[in-house]
């Protein structure tokens, strides 16, 4: 299934610099990033569940948040980008 997850991680101190970095390397696991702080992730139930797992690990919840919204297999009807774009688009082939 496709996803978009987003985040907004608390920086006023070294501690949220250093969370936010993690969390931007765990997304990059996962998926593409499409902008600052938007990924894009093609996920089956048990990877989400290491996603979030991973995730609540890693934020301060009373400061910091992780929005995800379930975007489904129909994705490619769904999602318009006007403007620059990511590389190669999540779910798309990738020929090296």
């Amino acid at each position: 299934m496709m996803l978009v997850l987003t985040y907004d991680v608390d920086t006023t101190d070294k501690e949220g610099e250093k969370r936010l970095r993690k969390v931007a390397h765990l997304c990059e696991r996962y998926g593409s990033r499409v902008q600052n702080s938007v990924f894009e992730v093609m996920l089956d139930p048990a990877q989400l569940v290491e996603l979030k797992s991973g995730l609540m690990k890693i934020i301060n919840d009373t400061v910091d948040s992780v929005r995800i919204y379930r975007i489904g297999s129909t994705y490619q009807n769904k999602i318009e980008v006007i403007g620059k774009s990511a590389r190669v688009e999540a779910g798309e082939p990738l020929i090296v």
